[in-house]
């Protein structure tokens, strides 16, 4: 029997090397360009490519005028709290001095307590000199507290305020239940610091009879 013949060349042509025909290889080139050509993005028209680069620019400069008004606001709570704090050194410098200060204070008062105006009027002319004198300096002390911002706590009649006054008793008075009925020991503050609380006796109202 006589053996079919192909007419085919690409088919009859022997592959001895075990390497791919020339269609093979043309079919395989065909599908990658295929492939590359799919991928391809299409290209951009010179009004895109600008309108993308106006959008970038755009969004940095939105980014910059972020970080500006951010850095600006910082400065300016730096500058604040750099002034608080000068100011408050300023105020509490003379903390720990007008607190030992107070003693003076208190004896200057405690002197003048225990003069009425009938022991004044039994004084002699150097007597009433000599208290003068301690009257001057105790106004002249309480002005010098003053002027570095040390202040008497409100007394007798004002609310009790914890913050201001310590309560060491409650007695009758004609003061309002709850108020400040006397004062044994006059108290300071310093700016929005208490130097030293007012020792009080509060008033329970006035006395039933």
């Amino acid at each position: 029997m006589a053996k079919p013949t192909n007419t085919n060349p690409d088919l009859t042509r022997p592959d001895l090397d075990g390497l791919p025909t020339d269609k093979e290889l043309d079919a395989l080139q065909a599908q990658i360009d295929e492939t590359l050509d799919e991928n391809q993005e299409p290209e951009l028209s010179a009004e895109e490519i600008a309108s993308q680069r106006i959008e970038t620019l755009q969004a940095e400069l939105a980014m910059i005028k972020d970080q500006s008004l951010r850095a600006l606001a910082e400065a300016q709570n730096v500058k604040k709290r750099a002034e608080r704090e000068v100011k408050a050194a300023s105020i509490y410098a003379v903390e720990r001095f007008g607190a030992d200060m107070l003693s003076v204070s208190d004896n200057l008062a405690r002197a003048l307590s225990v003069i009425d105006d009938k022991a004044r009027g039994a004084l002699g002319d150097n007597a009433k000199h000599l208290l003068e004198g301690i009257e001057l300096t105790e106004k002249e002390l309480i002005a010098v507290f003053s002027r570095h911002g040390i202040r008497p706590v409100p007394g007798q009649g004002s609310k009790f305020d914890p913050n201001l006054h310590q309560a060491v008793a409650q007695i009758p008075s004609t003061e309002t239940k709850g108020d400040i009925a006397q004062v044994m020991q006059t108290g300071f503050t310093l700016g929005e610091r208490t130097l030293r609380a007012a020792m009080v006796a509060v008033s329970t109202g006035p006395q039933k009879a």
